[in-house]
C-alpha cells in the first residue's frame, strides 16, 4: 500500500487542525496494517496480552461508533463485537473474526462519525453517561485514541515484519 497520508498543516484554524490531525491517525492505522495477511493481522503482542493489528482495527470502529454516534449524536445502536459481554471482545476474540468484516466495519464507521462530525459545531454537546460531552473534547479523545494505539501499532508491526515508520 501506498501511504497517501497528508500530514496535518502547522497552521489552520481549530476544526481544521482537529480534523487533520484525526485523519492523520485514521490513515497510520491503515498504514500499518497494509500489505498483512489475516493469520500476521491476528498475530499477537506478547502474553498476557491481547493485542494484534486486527484487534486494534476492531477497538477502533467501536471507539468511532462509541463517540461520535453514540455520544455525540444521541444514536441508540449496540455496541460492536459483544462489549457489553466482554468488554474486551475486541481485542479477546480476533482468532476467528472475520478481517475483511472488521476493515469494512471500521471503514463504515469512520465514515459516518466524518458525517456526523461535519454537521455539527465544535461547541455541540453530546450526552455520556448523563455528563456534558462537547464535540471538541470527543475529537480531542479520539485523536488520543488512535495515538496511543497507532504506537501499539508500530510495536506489532515491527515485530511481523520489521516495518517501522510514522
Amino acid at each position: 500500500m501506498t501511504d497517501t497520508r497528508i500530514p496535518p498543516p502547522l497552521t489552520g484554524d481549530e476544526r481544521t487542525v482537529l480534523n487533520n490531525w484525526l485523519e492523520w491517525h485514521r490513515g497510520t492505522l491503515a498504514v500499518k496494517c497494509a500489505g498483512l495477511p489475516d493469520e500476521q493481522l491476528r498475530l499477537r503482542s506478547a502474553p498476557p496480552s491481547t493485542l494484534s493489528l486486527l484487534g486494534l482495527v476492531r477497538h477502533l470502529a467501536h471507539v468511532e461508533r462509541v463517540w461520535f454516534r453514540r455520544v455525540l449524536n444521541g444514536e441508540d445502536i449496540p455496541k460492536l463485537w459483544d462489549k457489553d459481554r466482554d468488554n474486551d471482545a475486541d481485542f479477546n476474540e480476533v482468532d476467528t473474526a472475520s478481517v475483511k468484516e472488521a476493515f469494512a466495519t471500521w471503514e463504515e464507521e469512520v465514515e459516518r462519525a466524518r458525517a456526523i462530525s461535519a454537521a455539527k459545531s465544535l461547541d455541540a454537546v453530546g450526552d455520556r453517561n448523563g455528563q456534558d460531552c462537547s464535540h471538541r473534547w470527543i475529537l480531542v479523545h479520539v485523536i488520543e485514541e488512535y495515538a496511543r494505539h497507532n504506537g501499539h501499532a508500530d510495536l506489532l508491526r515491527e515485530r511481523i515484519d520489521g516495518a517501522t515508520g510514522e
